[in-house]
């Protein structure tokens, strides 16, 4: 399971990029002999050069979302719990990161998704339900 609901839990500011690679894999389970198998693909993904080596506390908030959104979605898994669509970074970056993010769902077993958009919900999913206040109001 992976959660995208704060991709940037567990980012220390003061740690350096690789730091933080390794302290986000470990709370998302990862063994550090994954991190290190995945190392390549996060930093290639998250495409921050040099800045992987510094300080995140250095880093623009782009560079943080990249970093962290390239760790988050660096592995698939079979359930993924999402609140929203993550749209993150330059136009660049989000359109990188949506293909990404398409076929991590499309992966998965289970998606679960909050969301307002029924556009997303009819795209994205094939079971519904449907809350107002805390209560299920509809199912499909």
């Amino acid at each position: 399971m992976t959660s995208l609901l704060d991709i940037s839990l567990g980012m220390e500011m003061e740690a350096t990029g690789v730091e933080n690679i390794f302290l986000r894999g470990t709370l998302m389970g990862m063994t550090r002999a994954e991190i290190e198998a995945h190392f390549d693909q996060i930093a290639a993904f998250a495409d921050i050069g040099h800045f992987l080596n510094l300080p995140v506390r250095t880093y623009s908030s782009g560079m943080q979302v990249r970093l962290a959104f390239a760790v988050s979605t660096s592995v698939q898994r079979d359930i993924i719990l999402m609140d929203e669509w993550l749209a993150v970074g330059d136009a660049n970056f989000s359109e990188k990161a949506s293909k990404r993010l398409s076929g991590l769902v499309e992966g998965a077993s289970i998606l679960v998704l909050a969301t307002h958009s029924p556009d997303l919900v009819n795209k994205t999913c094939n079971r519904t339900i449907q809350m107002e206040h805390g209560r299920i109001v509809a199912t499909t």
